[in-house]
Formats: C-alpha cells, structure tokens, sequence
C-alpha cells in the first residue's frame, strides 16, 4: 500500500490530488459509454446482443435475453439449504429496516385553513442493476430488490450479466426471485442502463434506475439521468477505517482487504490514524493476510493503485480528512467511537468500534449496502426504501379558506406581472 504521513514534504498537495482522484468522472470511460448509449439507442436488442458477445463472450438469442421460469426453478434446486437460511435472514433484516423507513401519507390545515399534505405512491416500474461479473453479487439483489417491494413497486425489472454458458449465477437468480423481482434479463454493464433507461423490443422502458456497478454503468447512469429517475451514483467500493491505538489492526487489516477484492481495480482504500505504530502494524498485517487471500491479485492491484495508510496529526485532522473523503464506508475503531462518528457527516455508512465490520452492512445488518462512491456521499446518500416512492404534493382549500388568501395571491401575481394568475383565484369568489 501507499503510505503518506503529515511530516512528509507536500502533504497536503497530495492529499488534495488524493482527493480529486475518482473513476466517476474519467473521460475516456465516458466517451465509450457515450457510444454505447446510442448504440442501444438506434439499434436496440441487436446492440445488448452484440454487446453481449463482444464484452461477456456470450452469444444470446432476443429469446435468451429473458430469464425463464425453468431457469429460476433450476437455480432454486440449486441453492443450497444454509445459503437459503443467510438469505432469508438477510431479507428478514432488510425488509424490517425498510418498513420501518417508508414515507407515510400526511395532511394538515395551514394558516388560512388550506388542507395541504403529501402522498407517496411506489414507482409502478422500476429498474434494478445487480453487478454478476467476476463476484455475482447475491446480496446485492437483496440489498435493492427487497426494497422496491417493500414499497409496493408492482413491476420490479433486474438486469444482471450472464457468464460465458449464457446462464446467471443460480445463488444470485434465486436472490433476486426471492426478493420480489419480476423480470429478469441477461444484460450487464452500460448497455444495461441504456434498455432499462431508452426501452428496446424486449426491455420496456422503467421510471427509476437503482443498484451499483463499474465505473462504465455509473457513467451510464449519470449521462442519462432526466431521461429517466436515478438513484444514486454507487461505483467501485471503498472503505476507510479511522483507528487510533484502540484499534485492532487485524481488524483493520481485514477490512481494507474484504474491501479490495471486488475485481474492478477502481476500489479505494484508507486508513486514517494518528498512530504511527497502528499503521505500520496494520501494514504488517495486510501484507501477513493477503497471501493467504484467493483474489490476492485483484487486491494487490487495488492496494497499489489505490491503498492508502494515512498518519495525520491528530483524530480531529483524520474527521477532517474523512469528511473531504467522502467514503462509501466508515469503520470509526477509537475510543468514544460514537462521539467521533457523530462529527463525520459525508460517509454513506459508519461502522463503530472493533466488532462492526463492514461485511455486516454487506449481507445482513438491515440498511442497504448500495452506497455512494467516488466522493458522492458528500451530495448523496445511501439507498433507502423512500427513493422508490413517488412524493406528490395535495392542496385543498374551502371557499373561506381562498378567501383568507385572495390578498396575498394577487400582491404576488401583481409583482410578477401575471395577471391571469390572480384571475384565476378572484373568479371564485365572484359574487360571493
């Protein structure tokens, strides 16, 4: 890993480049999204299934873009039964938190007696992206799919990429099928967010995009939000631990590897900590478990590229840091670790005190593990069940209660220059 202390020569310059550095906004990664939406744009299946051949090695027919009813049946015979037991406990977890944050209906009378209120209403067809390259993500159908039904969305729409033998993976199908799904299709990638986004033969168009991914479906995403609703803007994972000499650097270590070994090469890492002595034994540590780690490969890329042991001054510079950071998420390994957790406001998960890894958030703990990336949670926040509910606003007034408010409607139509606007609330009271 990258090691960068506060005593060394042009801190803060690099911390600063540190900071900038983020996959969601490469140019290069954008032009070649640019052409893939506009391929899928004019050319609709006959793209996804180029694509398909071209970025998945997979020949597809317009049939084989659907998953069947016989493909969910066989990949439930497939699971196996402790599998089955993690998932329904995870899917237990997230529906309970979900319920527990859905937006409720409310009404009141205002100052000139107006009834005015809110109503939510679930989005009827929503798209869900599910990463299934290099770690089908079973969790992650539950993690975003479970939420969408929770909040009574009647047509639930998952894209996933399939594997070279033009079969999804049978854990993340089943996920997925228990999670409410109701279409699924074998695509992966931009092309994905393009047919969800644009619509195509087989793919009917949806209201809202939801769900992580590389850094290509991000940029999918962000060029086509207006042409239809997006969630966020979830990309590569990362994860910051800020530890003092509490710490466990185990732990620590553990963490910043689970974390790394998503396979894109765009993940990120820090860990922020006062201590010199924690952070050498953290890198002790991670040196010690990486070989014993299968995707050592995809991590030890990600550690060099983008794996940073950070020695800052004090636990207040590390909040500091943290907050210009920005992290997906945030393991806090201190003493008061709540206190401190309190004064970080742009992480879009915290993790507190040595027995909360991150993995917790991943699977099973409740709230969704689609979070923002790439410096976004300083804007964005996490998924929450209240992204897939339509807000509309409801307005209803008696005549005495127009009445009370005719004098102000027209002082504000008088001074924009609007005169049917003021019209159009005296008619009412004509005569009355």
């Amino acid at each position: 890993m990258n090691v960068l202390r506060h005593t060394d020569t042009g801190f803060t310059s690099k911390l600063e480049r540190l900071m900038r550095a983020s996959s969601l906004f490469d140019p290069e990664i954008e032009q070649r999204v640019r052409g893939i939406l506009e391929d899928v744009r004019a050319r609709g299946d006959v793209a996804l299934l180029e694509f398909a051949e071209r970025f998945d090695a997979v020949k597809l027919t317009t049939e084989q873009l659907t998953v069947s009813r016989a493909e969910l049946f066989n990949a439930a015979l497939a699971v196996e039964d402790p599998l089955r037991a993690a998932m329904t406990l995870a899917e237990k977890n997230i529906t309970a938190f979900a319920r527990g944050s859905l937006r409720k209906n409310w009404s009141r009378r205002n100052a000139q007696g107006g009834k005015v209120g809110e109503k939510f209403d679930p989005f009827q067809r929503v798209g869900i992206y599910v990463p299934g390259g290099k770690a089908p993500l079973a969790s992650t159908a539950l993690m975003t799919i479970t939420l969408a039904r929770a909040a009574g969305c009647h047509e639930i729409i998952v894209c996933t990429p399939c594997g070279k033998d033009g079969n999804v993976n049978p854990a993340l199908l089943h996920a997925a099928r228990m999670a409410g799904a109701t279409e699924i299709y074998k695509v992966g990638g931009a092309q994905a967010i393009a047919a969800m986004a644009l619509g195509t033969a087989t793919i009917r168009r949806v209201q809202k995009i939801f769900g992580p991914g590389n850094a290509y479906v991000v940029a999918a995403k962000r060029l086509l939000f207006g042409q239809v609703a997006m969630d966020l803007l979830p990309g590569p994972s990362e994860v910051l631990v800020i530890a003092d000499d509490t710490a466990n650097a185990r732990f620590a270590a553990a963490d910043l590897l689970a974390q790394a070994e998503h396979g894109s090469g765009h993940e990120r890492v820090w860990l922020v900590t006062p201590s010199l002595k924690m952070l050498r034994a953290v890198e002790r540590e991670i040196a010690k478990q990486l070989s014993k780690r299968s995707r050592r490969e995809f991590i030890g890329k990600v550690l060099a590229e983008n794996g940073w042991l950070i020695h800052v001054k004090s636990v207040d510079q590390g909040i500091d840091i943290t907050n210009r950071l920005a992290p997906e998420h945030c393991e806090v390994m201190t003493r008061r670790a709540r206190q401190i957790s309190e004064r970080i406001v742009t992480a879009g998960a915290i993790f507190l005190g040595n027995n909360s890894p991150t993995v917790l958030g991943d699977y099973v703990a409740g709230p969704s593990h689609t979070l923002p990336t790439g410096g976004a949670g300083a804007s964005f926040a996490g998924l929450t069940v209240d992204q897939f509910q339509r807000r509309t606003s409801v307005v209803e007034y008696s005549a005495a209660a127009l009445k009370k408010s005719l004098a102000a409607v027209e002082q504000f139509a008088a001074i924009e220059g609007l005169e049917a606007h003021g019209q159009s609330a005296a008619i009412r009271l004509e005569g009355k």
